[in-house]
C-alpha cells in the first residue's frame, strides 16, 4: 500500500474543520445586527411585535454561537499538531493578531452574552439593549480580526523574514494589508446577506403555513428590504475585491476565469471544463470580451493568463473556477429575489404571493452555499502557498507529523462533526418550526356593555 500523503489529508482535515466552522459566525455576524435592529424597534416603538422576534431570533443566535465556539476551537490546536511549520515561521505576526480577536472579540461577547439572553428581567430595558449591541460590536470585532490574519496571508506587508521567521516591522501595515479592507466589507456583507435571507425564508415559511402571519409578515418585510440593499451591495464589493485580486494575486484571477494564455479581449467563460494537464479549457461557452470588461473595464483590457507561471506554481483551476461561479450565480439570484420582493411590495402583494414566498424558503440556505463557494476560491486560488509568493504549503507542514495520524483524526472529525451538526439541525428545525411566541391577546371592545367590569351578581339573564 503506498503511504498516505500528509500534506494532502492535512489540508483536507482543514478544509473540512474550517468550512464547519464558518457556517455559524456567519449567521451570528449579520444575526447579532438584525436583534440590535428588533430590540432598537421594540424600544422606540413599544409594540410587541418586535420583542417576540427579537426572542424568536435570540434563541437560534445563542444555539448558533455555542455551535462556533466549540467548533472555533479545534482550528487553532491543527496550527500546532498539522502545520507546526507554518506556526513558527509566521507566529510573530499572525499569534498577536488572534490573541487580540480572543482579548477584545470574545471577551467582550462571552461578558455580555449572558445579560443578553438571561437579563431580561434583571436589568433595565436599556442596559439589555446595550447589552446587544455590544454582543452584535464583539461579532464584528472578531470578523476584523481574523480577516486581518487571513488577509495578511493572501497579501502580506509590513514585516521582513529573518533567520527562520518573519518579524514585524509595522503593525498598521500587517493589520490594514492591501487586501483586508476588500475583504472585510465582502465578508461582512455576506454574513448579513446569508442572514437576510435565512430571515425571509424562515418568515415565508410561517406565512405560507398561515402561522403568525403579522409577526411572519413584519419580518418577512424587513429582510425584503435588507436583501433590496445588500444584493447589489454585494455585487459591487465583489467587483472591487476583484480588481485587488487582479493586483496582487492575478493567478488566481486567471485560474476563477480559466484564462490559460495572457491575452486582450479575454472572453468571460460561462461554463467550461478546465484541464489543466493539457492547459487548456472544453467546451466553452462563453461572453465575448467579459472578462476584460469585468477585470479592465475596457474590451481591450489585458488579463492574465495561468501560463505566465510554471504548473507547479498554479492553483487548481477546477475548483477555483466552479466555486467562483456558484458564489457568483447565487449572488444575482439573490438580486433576483429583493428586486422580486420590490415589485410586489408595490403591488401590496409583499406578503400574499405563495411563488414569492416559496422562491424565498428556497434560497434560505443559498447564503451558506456562496460563502463556502466564496472560501474555496479564496483558499484553493492562494495555492500552492500559505503565504501568498512566500512560503509554500509544501514546506508549513509539521516535519513529523504522518499521513496515518492525520487520517485518524479527520475520520473522528468526521464522525463527531456530522454528529453535532445532525444535533444542531434537530433544534434548529425545531425552533424554526415553532415560530415566534403569539402576540398577547387583547381585550376587544365588542364584549356586552353588562359583562365587561360587572359583578357576576349583577348580570341580568336575558328573557
Amino acid at each position: 500500500m503506498p503511504p498516505i500523503d500528509a500534506e494532502i489529508l492535512a489540508r483536507l482535515q482543514f478544509a473540512f474543520t474550517v468550512a464547519f466552522h464558518i457556517l455559524f459566525p456567519t449567521l451570528t455576524i449579520g444575526l447579532a445586527g438584525f436583534l440590535v435592529f428588533f430590540e432598537a424597534k421594540h424600544l422606540q416603538t413599544g409594540e410587541e411585535i418586535w420583542l417576540r422576534l427579537y426572542k424568536f431570533w435570540v434563541k437560534i443566535f445563542a444555539l448558533t454561537f455555542g455551535m462556533g465556539v466549540v467548533s472555533g476551537i479545534v482550528l487553532s490546536y491543527q496550527f500546532g499538531t498539522n502545520w507546526a511549520e507554518w506556526s513558527r515561521i509566521t507566529g510573530p505576526v499572525l499569534g498577536p493578531l488572534i490573541g487580540f480577536e480572543v482579548l477584545t472579540a470574545f471577551f467582550l461577547e462571552a461578558g455580555f452574552l449572558g445579560v443578553m439572553l438571561f437579563g431580561w428581567d434583571k436589568v433595565g430595558p436599556r442596559l439589555h439593549f446595550l447589552a446587544t449591541t455590544l454582543v452584535a460590536i464583539g461579532t464584528a470585532i472578531s470578523a476584523f480580526w481574523i480577516l486581518s490574519a487571513n488577509s495578511w496571508m493572501q497579501t502580506p506587508q509590513g514585516a521582513t523574514f529573518i533567520d527562520g521567521h518573519y518579524v514585524v516591522d509595522d503593525w498598521l501595515a500587517v493589520i490594514f494589508n492591501p487586501s483586508f479592507p476588500y475583504r472585510f466589507l465582502h465578508m461582512t456583507t455576506a454574513s448579513y446577506l446569508t442572514t437576510t435571507v435565512v430571515i425571509a425564508g424562515v418568515s415565508a415559511f410561517h406565512l405560507l403555513a398561515n402561522n403568525k402571519r403579522e409577526i411572519a409578515a413584519r419580518a418577512f418585510s424587513v429582510a425584503m428590504w435588507a436583501l433590496l440593499v445588500l444584493a447589489p451591495l454585494q455585487i459591487f464589493l465583489g467587483d472591487q475585491h476583484g480588481l485587488n485580486t487582479l493586483e496582487h494575486q492575478p493567478m488566481k484571477i486567471a485560474a476563477m476565469e480559466g484564462n490559460w494564455e495572457t491575452q486582450s479581449h479575454a472572453p468571460f467563460h460561462i461554463f467550461a471544463i478546465p484541464d489543466q494537464k493539457a492547459q487548456t479549457n472544453h467546451l466553452e461557452l462563453s461572453i465575448p470580451w467579459g472578462s476584460s470588461l469585468i477585470l479592465k473595464h475596457s474590451p481591450s483590457g489585458v488579463v492574465p493568463g495561468l501560463n505566465e507561471v510554471p504548473m507547479e506554481d498554479q492553483p487548481p483551476v477546477g475548483i477555483v473556477f466552479w466555486s467562483f461561479r456558484v458564489m457568483v450565480g447565487i449572488g444575482f439570484l439573490f438580486l433576483a429575489l429583493g428586486a422580486w420582493g420590490a415589485w410586489a411590495r408595490w403591488r401590496g402583494q409583499l406578503t400574499e404571493s405563495k411563488w414569492l414566498s416559496r422562491f424565498a424558503v428556497v434560497m434560505s440556505p443559498a447564503g451558506f452555499v456562496a460563502t463556502l463557494a466564496g472560501w474555496f476560491v479564496t483558499e484553493v486560488g492562494r495555492q500552492p502557498w500559505t503565504v501568498y509568493g512566500a512560503l509554500r504549503t509544501a514546506d508549513s507542514i509539521s516535519p513529523t507529523v504522518t499521513g496515518a495520524s492525520v487520517a485518524t483524526t479527520l475520520v473522528l472529525f468526521l464522525i463527531v462533526y456530522g454528529g453535532l451538526f445532525g444535533a444542531y439541525l434537530y433544534y434548529l428545525m425545531k425552533l424554526i418550526r415553532r415560530g415566534p411566541d403569539a402576540l398577547t391577546v387583547k381585550e376587544t371592545e365588542e364584549k356586552p356593555e353588562a359583562i365587561r367590569g360587572a359583578r357576576p351578581g349583577l348580570v341580568v339573564p336575558a328573557e
